[in-house]
């Protein structure tokens, strides 16, 4: 399908597509690099899917159950809210006999039961509204791939034992930082999975208060921040295509300079770009919210 076509993702260094070193620092930093690329690729395919086919859909199923479950009491609290708006609006019995505040009511009424009732129907539009906007992005603009230089693979395998010791403890604790950042920026991605969840289950309570005047701002906050989870996604894709424009031009080293030296930079400055990456993709939800002004 398109959403497949849109995953142009060259793993360069990735595993089964690069010719492995024997050397044991170029190694260790070729496997950090597959496994971000991995994490990267991984991100680009979540990012598409639709809560009901995340994990096969058994989550979703659950969080059905709950949301059927919360329906009854959403009902219920509906009247309550109905008759506290009323309470607190209408000063006395007689302005409710008039037509236009009857009628007022009444429409009110019939609005907050069916988003209670629909909510669900109206949340998944929403968010298949948003997952077009995400699948737009991604069809405009493919993904690159970190991969290190030649330069810097021939200056590793150029040291001897001895040089080349230093050159162990750059690599291990460079591929070490890479390694935890990668399962940091997945771990922000399935973060948002389970809020999307969360929203879903419990939706009837904060729907149900559209039915009352003074409650109705608790439901369009509701609405707000479920549109700002949605959005998230296209946040962090535009972050990874970004990234992307960074990763696609290695770091620049210098060609003469000593072999841990040329490690070292490259190393630091990829790490660097890989911060701004994750710093970006976990700060997605105060990005949207500061453009929706929540």
């Amino acid at each position: 399908g398109s959403k497949r076509r849109a995953l142009r993702l060259p793993l360069a260094a990735g595993k089964g597509e690069r010719n492995m070193s024997d050397n044991w620092v170029v190694q260790n930093l070729e496997n950090a690099l597959a496994t971000w690329n991995e994490k990267l690729a991984e991100i680009w395919h979540l990012i598409t899917q639709s809560p009901e086919q995340f994990k096969g859909g058994t989550i979703w199923n659950v969080v059905l159950l709950i949301h059927d479950t919360m329906q009854a009491i959403g009902l219920a609290l509906l009247v309550l809210f109905f008759v506290v708006g009323v309470v607190k609006t209408c000063g006395s019995f007689a302005e409710i006999k008039r037509p236009e505040a009857a009628a007022k009511l009444f429409i009110r009424f019939a609005l907050a039961k069916a988003a209670v009732t629909y909510g669900l129907e109206l949340m998944m539009a929403l968010f298949t509204i948003v997952q077009g906007v995400i699948s737009s992005i991604m069809s405009a603009a493919g993904m690159g791939a970190a991969q290190e230089t030649a330069e810097i693979v021939s200056a590793i395998e150029s040291c001897g034992f001895w040089e080349s010791i230093p050159l162990w403890a750059v690599a291990l604790i460079g591929g070490l930082f890479i390694t935890i950042l990668s399962f940091v920026m997945v771990l922000t991605v399935y973060g948002r999975f389970f809020r999307l969840y969360i929203y879903t289950a419990i939706a009837p309570i904060p729907l149900s208060t559209f039915a009352g005047e003074p409650s109705q701002q608790i439901g369009r906050s509701f609405l707000k921040s479920y549109a700002a989870v949605c959005l998230e996604g296209a946040i962090i894709v535009l972050a990874c295509i970004i990234f992307s424009l960074f990763a696609s031009s290695p770091p620049a080293v210098d060609p003469n300079a000593a072999a841990v030296t040329q490690v070292w930079t490259y190393v630091g400055e990829l790490i660097f770009n890989l911060l701004v990456l994750v710093g970006t993709v976990k700060m997605a939800d105060r990005v949207v919210r500061e453009m929706m002004g929540l």
